[in-house]
């Protein structure tokens, strides 16, 4: 049972959903931020009232712009965090594996060099040049 579990976690898809959910919660985060430090203070500027903190008033409301500053660095360490814990220790793991994760860097294609035109772009199972014509070892 453990066996089958760990098996479906380790499904590339579920890693990829899991991710994307964790940049969505975080993605909310920022918008969340931007409503309530921004757009909700300048919908209610009409009011009056504020808070300190980095920004300007008008008409007596506060426009807190330090706190979208704020949740605009947390996204961005919280998607390094994000990343370099969840995302590259994924990609080693499923390439001992020998399978291949989306996204992931590909090794380049084998090629070789024309010994007549010296040209070096040739595939590596290719038997005639692409350039020059003649028959590859």
């Amino acid at each position: 049972m453990l066996k089958g579990f760990k098996n479906f976690l380790m499904q590339g898809e579920v890693i990829v959903v899991a991710v994307g959910l964790v940049v969505a919660l975080a993605f909310s985060t920022l918008v969340k931020a931007f409503t309530d430090s921004i757009i909700t203070p300048l919908v209610s500027a009409m009011e009056g009232g504020g808070t300190p903190g980095l920004g300007w008033t008008i008409n007596g409301q506060f426009v807190n712009v330090g706190a979208f500053i704020s949740a605009i660095i947390y996204f961005v360490i919280f998607m390094a965090v994000i990343y370099f814990l969840l995302v590259v220790p994924f990609r080693a793991y499923m390439a001992r594996l020998g399978k291949e994760v989306f996204g992931a860097p590909k090794a380049p294609a084998p090629v070789k060099t024309c010994p007549e035109c010296l040209s070096g772009d040739l595939p590596a199972a290719a038997t005639k040049c692409l350039h020059c014509g003649s028959v590859q070892p």
